[in-house]
């Protein structure tokens, strides 16, 4: 049987669905090639005083290649032991030998004061890069390093293992400041290199962290 469906073609043959030649359903089942989105958890990392925390292909079963297109940390409850500290992270094409791909990025904040007596809504250059080997800084504006401060992210990295293209990044993070006050920040941008990048560190630019967890997902 065919069937037309807004120009594209839709064949269903014995329990089965084809779509311009991509099988979607074989014999009622969703084929194994179809991309479904489900993440799929890598590798918790759980920070005690630590001065770096690193994922690298092949290492200590972390998967960071070609097996997923997108590839999703969460950082939670990142706290630290300086004050005023900002985490950030770095990428390498060299299994962690060095930690520095050029990047160009942008970032913008919005804070609010627990007293609210003032909010913000703005771009911040001094959190970008222009290309640049440093440090991207995802939790930034200072983290309070009181008995309750932290805070939390969700960093995308796209299709890291391509020879082809850069390599893009998205973070949308959130956390207390030392002053006090309630930020949340956004930062994209890209590892400007076609070389595969294998391998991701995470730190403070300032002091350790001294708890936290940051979980690694691969996105199917």
């Amino acid at each position: 049987m065919l069937v037309k469906l807004n120009s594209t073609e839709l064949r269903i043959v014995k329990m089965g669905v084809i779509s311009n030649g991509t099988t979607l359903l074989d014999a009622g089942a969703l084929d194994s090639g179809v991309a479904t989105g489900a993440m799929t958890l890598i590798k918790t990392l759980t920070a005690s005083g630590s001065s770096t925390l690193s994922f690298v292909d092949g290492a200590s079963n972390v998967v960071l290649d070609g097996t997923y297109k997108e590839y999703i940390f969460k950082l939670i409850n990142i706290h630290s032991v300086d004050n005023s500290a900002n985490m950030v992270f770095n990428l390498s094409v060299d299994s962690g030998s060095n930690y520095n791909v050029t990047k160009t990025s942008s970032s913008f904040a919005a804070w609010h004061k627990e007293d609210d007596s003032g909010t913000s809504l703005a771009y911040n250059t001094g959190n970008d890069l222009a290309q640049s080997t440093s440090g991207q800084r995802i939790l930034f504006g200072g983290l309070d390093n009181a008995n309750d401060g932290n805070g939390c992210a969700t960093l995308h990295l796209f299709d890291p293992s391509s020879t082809t293209f850069v390599k893009h990044f998205i973070c949308n993070a959130v956390k207390n400041s030392y002053h006090p006050y309630a930020w949340n920040t956004f930062v994209a941008g890209y590892g400007n290199t076609t070389s595969a990048v294998d391998a991701i560190q995470f730190s403070l630019d300032s002091g350790n962290i001294e708890t936290g967890t940051i979980k690694m997902y691969g996105i199917k």
